[in-house]
């Protein structure tokens, strides 16, 4: 049986709004949608008209480049909006509930508040890395349980679970859908969820263009899905998702030359990440830093504040997340370009630890009343 069963029964026998464009209608002269007949000023011609919903050429090579059949794919802005439509598509207000991980990216728990569904989140301890026991994850979700969503490499973590999610699709079979963000998926050196899309029709696969390919301004993203589940989020999206410029850039860096550049440019990062994660680990003021498969580094400081007011001014902005579950004191840094890293530690080289005893030693040390391993406001 399809997950579909497990949509919104109000919207069950949805009727998608037919825009000019998907008519199937085609001729010379169109006067069909009110638009202009004339290019605006300085734009290119066909501009003035609405573009493909769900362009062919983007989605046969957003296809080849993830290995799926194109009538797998729905394209949209980013993954934000394709999570907004999952959650809109599924869950009931007041009544469906959601089940992912803390810490973990915002917009699921925004999107959930946005929705009225209940919002379930399974706390990860940052002594063991952020490792996930796929069996508590599951011990979250009930019959109202519509979406389990994992991000992997997690942000703003690093970690990768993907040696969890054939396990948790099949758990999950016939009650709830797998949702797995890759927005990160590139710089990880393993292969993306879609390879399981034969196996499990209740996964869902989240990827973008904003990381590795570089379009982060154009705002395109993949949702990679069942025939099924990809036709329906297509109903009940906006009739133009992408607009005509984003298409053609996204064109552009799917073309072979440009996917070598990305290749290559991921390969750098990924030395950079290493480089960096010593070299910052080895600072004065840094507690730890986390193994990371992404293109960021999650950093504990003795004083992260200290540390993010050192980087502001060196002219350099990092992440504060040290309000989210475990990561007091803690930075997120991205990896920028040799001489961005290069500025970034220099100017955190002048941040000083207090005369504590360094936490590197003692993170895995058994915690007694006069051995404390929590010794800045909690789990390391």
């Amino acid at each position: 049986m399809s997950i579909l069963w497990r949509v919104r029964p109000d919207l069950a026998a949805f009727r998608a709004y037919v825009s000019a464009r998907s008519s199937g209608l085609d001729a010379p002269i169109r006067l069909n949608a009110n638009e202009s007949p004339w290019a605006g000023n300085g734009a290119s011609d066909g501009w003035n008209r609405y573009p493909d919903p769900q362009p062919p050429a983007l989605r046969e090579r957003l296809a080849a480049l993830y290995g799926v059949c194109a009538n797998q794919l729905w394209i949209g802005r980013g993954s934000d909006e394709a999570i907004d439509l999952l959650l809109r598509a599924f869950c009931r207000a007041g009544r469906d509930n959601i089940v992912t991980l803390a810490p973990t990216f915002g917009m699921y728990r925004v999107g959930a508040q946005l929705q009225g569904a209940g919002y379930r989140e399974l706390a990860l301890d940052a002594r063991t890395d952020f490792a996930l026991d796929p069996e508590d994850l599951l011990a979250l979700t009930d019959a109202d349980t519509k979406l389990v969503i994992v991000c992997s490499p997690n942000n703003p973590t690093g970690t990768l679970y993907h040696d969890t999610l054939e396990f948790l699709a099949e758990r999950l079979r016939g009650r709830a859908l797998l949702v797995v963000d890759e927005a990160y998926i590139e710089f990880a050196g393993v292969t993306g969820a879609a390879a399981l899309l034969a196996r499990h029709d209740n996964l869902v696969v989240l990827r973008t263009l904003s990381k590795a390919h570089a379009l982060a301004g154009a705002r395109v993203g993949a949702l990679i899905a069942p025939e099924d589940i990809a036709a329906f989020i297509a109903r009940i999206s906006a009739p133009y998702p992408l607009p005509a410029p984003c298409i053609e850039l996204a064109l552009s860096a799917l073309d072979a030359d440009a996917l070598h550049v990305a290749k290559a440019r991921v390969a750098t990062l990924v030395a950079e990440r290493t480089r960096v994660e010593r070299a910052i680990g080895s600072l004065p003021g840094v507690l730890y830093v986390w193994p990371s498969s992404a293109n960021f580094l999650l950093a504990r400081f003795d004083d992260a504040h200290a540390a993010l007011e050192q980087a502001l001014s060196a002219g350099i902005i990092v992440r504060d997340v040290s309000g989210q579950t475990s990561l007091d004191h803690c930075l997120r840094i991205t990896i920028g370009a040799r001489e961005e890293n290069d500025a970034l530690l220099e100017a955190l080289s002048c941040v000083r630890a207090p005369p504590t005893a360094r936490w590197h030693s003692v993170r895995h040390a058994v915690e007694t009343p006069e051995n404390p391993t929590t010794g800045i406001g909690g789990a390391p």
